[in-house]
């Protein structure tokens, strides 16, 4: 049985891995995209959420090490 703090770290990251689905969806489809500045700022979400999922598998190679 897992315990609480992994379900909850396979849940954040199925829930973020969604979002940037939705916003790689609405960029490409051109419909969430206003102008070029709405377009840079999408861009930057999409951009933080894969960092949070780097810096996620960063802090599990951390704590596996001790």
């Amino acid at each position: 049985m897992l315990n609480y703090n992994i379900q909850f770290e396979i849940e954040l990251k199925k829930l973020i891995n969604l979002e940037i689905e939705r916003l790689t969806d609405n960029i490409c489809g051109g419909a969430g995209v206003v102008d070029y500045a709405d377009y840079k700022h999408q861009i930057g979400k999409v951009a933080g959420l894969r960092m949070v999922l780097d810096l996620c598998e960063e802090a599990q190679s951390i704590l596996a090490k001790r």
